[in-house]
């Protein structure tokens, strides 16, 4: 479990759809950063100047290429690093008014994997008929030189190691967990580890901008892609066109505050569960009171602790780490509240292959046994971007009061968890900072009130921040607002998209 992956959930519904983009290249050419009206940064003329070669990738509709960026850009000299784009035209009617670029947070989600399976298809028609969709899997994920950490086995062993350790020995069992994680990285992707940070990704969004032809970004960036695109109007106020950030994060909070903050969040999420859950006839956590389902999943989760149980695979059983991560995999969307009632209801039936589904939805593992890169890439950008939340045992034991008092259920699990980073090889480079990102057009900032990934709370401090932010509030559950069923949330974004018009500052939807 990893307490700071921010990823929207569609690759629970839509699993591997879109997957065989993967080493695509091009046929067609790009415009100039002279020809967009913005000049290339210093050192960087060869990059915005080099064309796109656009090409059939295998998946209907969409076309692929490979785009190049300097690994290091403040010394662009020291080699490239190639990067997976796709794109599917504008489809019409209507005057087209550019490209989209589309990220589905993470860190280390796949942007093509999020556009072949959802976006291209699912955003609103208006806007699909107006924008080329576009999406480029940041550096260090899925098809753009991926970071690779730990075999399949490896991340079975991982990821059902005891999170909320009860003595020296099982702390010890952690802390050797995450240096192996982090040992792992090092040895499989050093050499990319310390150029995979989120200013990193944002300057390459700028060139990929550039050889669109577009003169300024147009966005739509969910859960963590809200820090990407608020990195990028900070960089390229200037450039910055029509960005939507669902789900927000608050870029001033220090990895100790935010990762307490999630704790809280999923705890909400997890109420509002219990509040639901109580008045189902099928309710495996009771029928009578929110915090008698508390109690009962609390127990479960003790239970599974002290004895795990089988999940039809044999190498598997589930044990609290796993059940707990399947539980949270549940929190994202609430369409999956029935599913976690069925996998519970198994639990306590000793069959943990329900939670344990969940988990591997969370992970991204296939039933091969073989995980994406997802979790990789996740710790290597997070850990690059903050220092860690904490320094050693110690310190993570003097905050587990805090933690659990943000949240009962889970919060000694989410403080363990917050300790990876500090076995990280390389050092961070990022640091909490205010983002005002000063004389950017009009940025919309989209936050749901019960959000267990990226509390409203964050949405409220981002938009504060910006110079330009416009808070628009979605009062529902489930992480991220647009896409999720509220008229009023789309109809706001799609005209913000379509005509440049953002919603009246602190406009309330459900």
């Amino acid at each position: 479990m990893n307490t700071r992956r921010l990823l929207r959930t569609f690759a629970i519904g839509i699993g591997t759809a879109g997957l065989l983009a993967s080493g695509c290249s091009g046929g067609g050419s790009s415009p100039s950063a002279s020809a967009t009206g913005t000049a290339a940064p210093a050192g960087l003329d060869s990059y915005y100047a080099q064309k796109l070669s656009w090409r059939d990738c295998g998946v209907e509709g969409f076309e692929c290429a490979t785009m190049k960026a300097p690994k290091d850009y403040d010394k662009p000299s020291d080699g490239d690093i190639d990067l997976a784009v796709s794109r599917k035209k504008a489809t019409g009617p209507g005057k087209r008014i550019g490209s989209l670029l589309v990220n589905p947070g993470g860190p280390g989600g796949s942007a093509i994997g999020y556009l072949q399976g959802y976006a291209a298809l699912g955003y609103p028609a208006p806007v699909r008929a107006r924008y080329d969709m576009v999406a480029i899997d940041p550096r260090g994920v899925a098809r753009s030189e991926p970071v690779e950490c730990l075999t399949g086995k490896e991340m079975d062993a991982y990821t059902q190691v005891d999170q909320t350790p009860d003595d020296e020995a099982e702390v010890r069992k952690l802390t050797d967990a995450f240096e192996k994680f982090a040992q792992g990285c090092e040895k499989r992707s050093g050499e990319i580890l310390p150029y995979v940070s989120t200013v990193d990704t944002a300057r390459d969004m700028d060139v990929l901008r550039s050889l669109l032809g577009d003169g300024k970004l147009n966005y739509v960036g969910a859960s963590y892609g809200t820090f990407l695109g608020a990195t990028y109007a900070d960089l390229f106020p200037d450039r910055a066109g029509r960005l939507v950030l669902d789900g927000a994060m608050d870029p001033s909070l220090p990895a100790v505050d935010m990762n307490r903050d999630q704790t809280a969040g999923f705890e909400g999420a997890f109420q509002s569960f219990a509040a639901d859950c109580v008045k189902q006839p099928d309710c495996p956590l009771g029928t009578t009171s929110t915090a008698d389902a508390a109690t009962a999943l609390k127990q479960l989760l003790k239970d599974l602790d002290a004895e795990p149980i089988p999940t039809g695979d044999e190498d598997r059983k589930l044990g609290e780490s796993l059940a707990t991560t399947g539980v949270i995999a549940a929190m994202y969307d609430e369409a999956a509240w029935p599913q976690l009632r069925e996998a519970l209801e198994g639990a306590q039936r000793s069959d943990g292959s329900g939670l344990l589904s969940l988990a591997d939805s969370y992970y991204e593992r296939d039933l091969d046994g073989k995980y994406a890169n997802l979790m990789f890439a996740n710790a290597a950008v997070n850990c690059l971007d903050l220092p860690p939340a904490f320094d050693g045992p110690d310190a993570v034991e003097k905050a587990v009061p805090d933690f659990e008092k943000a949240s009962p259920v889970f919060g000694r699990g989410f403080a363990w968890a917050s300790l990876n980073c500090a076995y990280w090889p390389t050092k961070p480079t990022g640091t909490a900072h205010r983002t005002e990102a000063k004389g950017a057009a009009p940025i919309v900032v989209v936050g749901t009130t019960r959000d267990p990934a990226t509390p409203y709370k964050w949405s409220e401090a981002l938009a504060a921040q910006l110079d330009s932010g416009t808070l628009l509030t979605y009062d529902g559950d489930g992480h991220t607002a647009y896409g999720r069923g509220s008229d009023c949330i789309d109809t706001a974004i799609n005209t913000y998209l379509l005509e440049g018009t953002p919603p009246t500052d602190g406009k309330k939807c459900t």
